[in-house]
């Protein structure tokens, strides 16, 4: 157990059977009243984010979350299936626990980093940038590399971002997943 004075960001809690990561807190006191604590919490498995008021010292349920290497391995339609890099077991997870965000950027073989609660695996955190192949793009023409326009190109795992005119098909890119934005071309 911990009290709203143990709060920091990053902070994982138990609020009525669902998990929260503390995004934000702030101790506030009115000229009135006792003292409170103003919270913006995210739900570790919808991504939901929600504004929540503590009274100061309130005893809350703080958890403790490990995290595992794993590698992704293959989809059987209905399940993503990771191996545990510790203890090399097969963790299916369906697609809604992973999230649409991070799905077009999955990869066979790729490292990602796995949220362990108790035995369960929660989510899994792919890198902050990925290394893909462009699998159809547009010809640039050429002479418009100088003006710095961008085309729609399309990725391996089926993912579309924009990139400079120069790039062709099967050229290799580094691409921020957070931002669907092509970055660099990948050695």
């Amino acid at each position: 157990m911990a009290s709203t004075a143990d709060f920091r960001n990053g902070m994982t809690i138990n609020l009525d059977g669902t998990l929260f990561t503390i995004l934000w807190f702030q101790h506030h006191k009115p000229g009135k009243g006792n003292t409170v604590v103003r919270s913006k919490l995210r739900n570790v498995l919808t991504g939901a984010v929600l504004e929540k008021t503590f009274r100061a010292g309130e005893r809350i349920d703080e958890v403790r979350l490990e995290h595992r290497p794993m590698t992704y391995s293959y989809t059987d339609g209905h399940f993503y299936h990771f191996m545990d890099a510790q203890s090399y077991e097969d963790i299916p997870l369906a697609g809604a626990v992973i999230g649409d965000d991070q799905l077009k950027y999955l990869k066979e073989g790729m490292e990602v980093d796995g949220l362990v609660h108790g035995e369960n695996v929660i989510s899994v955190e792919l890198p902050f940038f990925v290394i893909l192949t462009i699998t159809q793009t547009d010809p640039g023409v050429r002479g418009d590399t100088a003006t710095g326009g961008t085309k729609p190109a399309t990725l391996e795992t089926g993912a579309v971002i924009q990139v400079p005119l120069f790039l062709n098909e099967g050229d290799v890119v580094r691409v921020d997943r957070r931002e669907d934005k092509y970055m660099e071309r990948a050695k």
